[in-house]
């Protein structure tokens, strides 16, 4: 990639889906499980997210995207709150021109803070052909930076900021 500041951001969306008793959804990405095995440095978790199709406002597509990497229903959520900004975020040098067809140079993300109402047994990684995830846990908010790839930690720590007393 010669011109990397060139690229655009791909717009995305990203929901931070919150139990009743405050724990946040995370699963396990198939993709760095199956390249760098299932512990150590290669072992990242995130919160669901993914890109906005055109035509697609922000509000579809979080839930579209939420039901496809979770099986998690529109009927089992409630929308809390959206974050005031898009937070952008930048590919590790060594990615840009691997992810997304070398098209974006990284991401700018509408995050939105959604409250799950319903059982475990309604999320379902396998509810899309393909899953994004090998597993998922309810975690501490707090737990959050820890868990996502370095690249990202900036963005996870404003969208807790943003959240935290809703969450």
């Amino acid at each position: 990639m010669n011109d990397f500041a060139s690229l655009p951001y791909r717009p995305c969306v990203g929901v931070m889906l919150a139990n009743p008793e405050g724990r946040v959804f995370v699963g396990q990405r198939i993709d760095t499980r199956e390249n760098s095995g299932t512990t150590g440095e290669g072992d990242f978790w995130q919160m669901p997210q993914g890109g906005i199709d055109p035509g697609e406002d922000v509000r579809t597509a979080a839930l579209r995207e939420l039901e496809e990497e979770t099986g998690v229903a529109e009927a089992h959520v409630t929308i809390l709150a959206q974050t005031a900004e898009e937070l952008l975020y930048d590919l590790p040098p060594e990615l840009v021109g691997k992810m997304w067809r070398g098209q974006y140079r990284g991401q700018r993300q509408h995050w939105l803070l959604m409250r799950f109402s319903g059982s475990d047994s309604d999320i379902r990684l396998d509810a899309h052909k393909h899953p994004e995830f090998a597993a998922w846990k309810w975690v501490d908010p707090d737990t959050l930076p820890d868990l996502i790839v370095p690249f990202k930690k900036r963005v996870y720590r404003a969208v807790l900021e943003e959240f935290k007393g809703l969450i």
